[in-house]
């Protein structure tokens, strides 16, 4: 039987306390464990939120029988080839452009946000080191504000564009 002994737990608690980046593969595999199960239950959630069109068939015996597949392979099949995506009642080109247009606003405002707090925090970090070049500072920070702004005023473009005047869809 294995026993640790309280001189050997102190070891061990100064060790970790010494070399935090000891702990760090374990614990980034915990989290990527953790990310992969909550991906695969999002996965698996939304994967019943896509309905697919009735067939039209004319008489049982015409239509061979089909196994359906899954709904998720359906829209993975559908992310790869867009030929593929024109379903009978073209269900999945709206369907894909809403998901496309919320990623589209959601990551340029992220992006944009996370981009224009740096730089905010960086100006400020300058000014409070050199106050004599305030207004310098100021100019060139706003000046990139609006640069960034821009970026996500694209994003909200790009959504709009997919959502109201789509070219996919006929």
């Amino acid at each position: 039987m294995w026993y640790i002994g309280a001189t050997e737990c102190k070891v061990a608690v100064c060790q970790f306390i010494a070399n935090p980046i000891a702990m760090a593969t374990p614990r980034c595999l915990v989290l990527t464990g953790a990310v992969f199960l909550a991906a695969l239950m999002l996965t698996s959630t939304v994967s019943h939120a896509f309905i697919a069109p009735a067939h039209k068939t004319t008489s049982p015996e015409a239509a061979p029988p089909t196994q359906a597949l899954p709904t998720a392979a359906l829209s993975a099949l559908a992310l790869t080839t867009p030929t593929a995506a024109h379903a009978a009642e073209g269900v999945w080109i709206p369907a894909l452009s809403a998901v496309g247009a919320g990623f589209a606003i959601g990551l340029a405002a992220i992006g944009s946000g996370v981009g224009q707090g740096i730089a905010s925090g960086r100006c400020i970090d300058g000014i409070s080191r050199q106050p004599e070049v305030a207004d310098d500072l100021r100019g060139v920070l706003l000046l990139s504000l609006a640069f960034m702004e821009s970026l996500t005023i694209y994003g909200l473009v790009i959504a709009l564009v997919l959502l109201f005047a789509n070219p996919l869809i006929k």
